[in-house]
């Protein structure tokens, strides 16, 4: 039995050596030590010896089993060694091959837009004023001459965290806010995200961009407000734009129009695009109600001024003949690259 134990600790040590992977590795071990293994076998032997042989061949075959898993674990590291090299190998960057460029990332047309009607707007001296999304009743309506339960808010149903605090329904808070803060002359852009319930379909959206206007003043009039809206037009879509001034109400404004832009695919003739009009509406307007001014702090006597309110996803619809609001916040990267 001892020449065998010797003759079995040969075999494994020398089929350890030359295991080259996890799975030969496994197979000596189950062969030697395994539950048929050989090395099992003559432990289950021993019964058959002496008394006296027993305790010796015993000590030689716990001896064996010691050198054997020693050497299983040694082969197993060498193997994790060897393997972790190889890899490490492979995957080794060579600094000198020319990368791969990635694409670059473009503005997103709504970003275009805006910017550029910040340029238009600052460039006539007006200056951007920002404020909080998540907005109190009290400056989205109650100051604007909205007072609870007036009709007007109806079309402005909104998100309401509680009675008194909103998801802001317009960037007209900030008009508030700034003519609150500061004394005439006041002439400012408020551009921003706003929420309202509305539907999702190809021209509404529960969540889009407004670009509120405020001028007061000493002699503000009905023809700084035209004048001012009249260049912006111009600036944007170019010098031939024509535009008009309809009647209109609001309640912050006093009087209040709605100015259209003349058609630019049938130039007033009338087409589907402009649903046979010949004219677009592009924003509303109107003279600042002397009861929001009086409201702020501003005497109605001594200042006038007046607001205006662009919508930007129609803008820009209407710059890139997109047909459907949708397409502006799908984050579809084959529209988005187009601009």
């Amino acid at each position: 039995m001892k020449l065998r134990l010797k003759q079995i600790l040969e075999s494994a040590l020398s089929d350890i050596r030359n295991a080259s992977s996890k799975e030969a590795l496994e197979s000596a071990r189950v062969r030697y030590l395994g539950k048929k293994g050989e090395l099992t076998s003559i432990l289950r032997g021993m019964g058959s010896l002496s008394a006296e042989e027993r305790p010796a061949m015993g000590q030689i075959a716990n001896e064996v089993r010691a050198a054997i898993e020693k050497a299983l674990e040694e082969a197993a590291a060498a193997i994790e060694r060897h393997a972790f090299d190889a890899r490490m190998e492979r995957e080794t960057i060579d600094v000198t091959v020319p990368g791969k460029k990635p694409a670059p990332g473009k503005k997103h047309p709504l970003n275009i837009v805006l910017d550029e009607l910040c340029d238009i707007f600052t460039g006539m001296g007006f200056s951007i004023a920002e404020g909080p999304e998540v907005e109190l009743d009290y400056y989205n309506f109650e100051a604007l001459n909205i007072p609870k339960n007036h009709p007007a808010r109806d079309t402005q149903d909104t998100f309401y965290i509680n009675d008194n605090i909103v998801l802001r329904t317009q960037t007209s808070p900030m008009q508030i806010r700034t003519m609150e803060k500061q004394k005439p002359p006041i002439r400012i852009i408020a551009p921003g995200r706003v929420f309202r319930s509305d539907a999702v379909d190809a021209n509404h959206s529960p969540v889009f961009h407004q670009i509120e206007g405020l001028v007061v003043d000493k002699g503000v009039t009905m023809g700084d407000l035209k004048g001012t809206l009249e260049i912006f037009a111009k600036k944007l879509y170019g010098e031939d734009t024509r535009v008009r001034f309809r009647p209109h109400h609001f309640p912050f404004t006093e009087p209040s129009a709605e100015m259209d832009m003349m058609c630019f695919k049938c130039q007033g003739e009338g087409c589907r695009l402009c649903k046979g009009e010949g004219w677009i509406e592009i924003l509303g307007c109107g003279m600042v109600h002397p009861r929001v001014l009086k409201t702020c702090g501003i005497d109605p006597d001594v200042y006038s001024g007046f607001a205006f309110g662009i919508g930007l996803e129609r803008i820009v619809m209407r710059r890139y003949k997109i047909d459907d609001m949708r397409l502006l916040f799908e984050n579809d990267a084959r529209f988005l690259s187009q601009f």
